[in-house]
């Protein structure tokens, strides 16, 4: 009898154990299961000009940066300036992934705020972003020489993930032999 009023008591007592413990973790820290492995394969229009394709093999070849973004998102605006910095820098090159955009708000938001990219591709469908385990917008991943991803970054990146995260492992993949 005491059990029957005791086992909801229980069972309530770990779903709120469950969710503090949920709630002290870290949503950018969530793994992914294509590190070390090749980015996954897409053929998309290019952003500006959809007449060309480019496919995911075109970004191989040296340690570069691949963008998610979209025209909508405002994570996307916050990071956008220290992106266009790394541009101009040139340590490293930079790929966008548009991902679930229309395609003149895109191109009129690169005209407005800078292109950073050397070059962008447009995921209308968000199909690419799919395979690419995209939960949202800005990811970015870092591809090495032979296009495996080596890191992910999910939200908009910082100064501080930019210096301690991304340029340390970029430059570590550009001493690695190709």
């Amino acid at each position: 009898m005491r059990w029957r009023y005791l086992l909801p008591l229980l069972i309530v007592a770990l779903l709120f154990a469950l969710l503090a413990v949920g709630l002290t973790l870290d949503p950018r820290r969530v793994p992914s299961p294509l590190i070390g492995k090749p980015a996954p394969a897409f053929t998309l229009p290019r952003l500006s000009d959809p007449q060309q394709t480019v496919s995911a093999i075109d970004w191989h070849g040296e340690v570069c940066l691949v963008n998610v973004w979209a025209s909508w998102c405002a994570s996307c605006r916050d990071e956008h300036p220290l992106l266009l910095e790394l541009a101009r820098q040139a340590e490293v090159p930079i790929y966008g992934l548009n991902y679930k955009d229309q395609w003149d708000e895109a191109l009129a938001w690169l005209a407005r705020f800078g292109n950073p990219y050397r070059d962008s591709v447009f995921d209308a469908e968000g199909r690419a972003g799919l395979d690419w385990g995209v939960y949202g917008v800005p990811e970015t991943f870092v591809l090495d020489k032979q296009g495996r991803i080596r890191h992910k970054h999910i939200g908009a990146i910082t100064h501080q993930d930019l210096e301690q995260t991304l340029l340390p492992l970029v430059r570590q993949l550009q001493q690695e032999p190709g």
